[in-house]
């Protein structure tokens, strides 16, 4: 498995909570107040999600996750991001203490 691809599983799993992190588990948390966004997410007119997410602080990484209203997890994204509406973009907030976790 690839350096890219094992970012990208970090960052699904994780939920935008600092892959970077994820990958090396001897990084401490990353403080939420540290972070204001990982991201933007932007919902299409038929209720896609996309987020484009980046990774920091190395290495920096970048990765784009779409989730479609079928997809098991799209009211978790939705919630995460306070709600969104279709035409709107908004800032990822970090999924807080995920990349604590062993």
């Amino acid at each position: 498995m690839s350096l890219r691809q094992i970012l990208c599983i970090g960052l699904a799993s994780a939920l935008l909570a600092g892959a970077a992190a994820a990958a090396d588990r001897n990084s401490p948390p990353i403080p939420c107040e540290a972070v204001d966004s990982v991201g933007t997410a932007k919902m299409s007119a038929d209720g896609t999600i996309t987020l484009a997410l980046r990774a920091w602080p190395k290495p920096p990484a970048e990765s784009q996750l779409v989730y479609a209203p079928n997809n098991s997890q799209y009211e978790d994204i939705k919630r995460h991001l306070g709600g969104i509406a279709p035409g709107q973009s908004k800032p990822v907030p970090p999924r807080c203490g995920t990349n604590s976790e062993p």
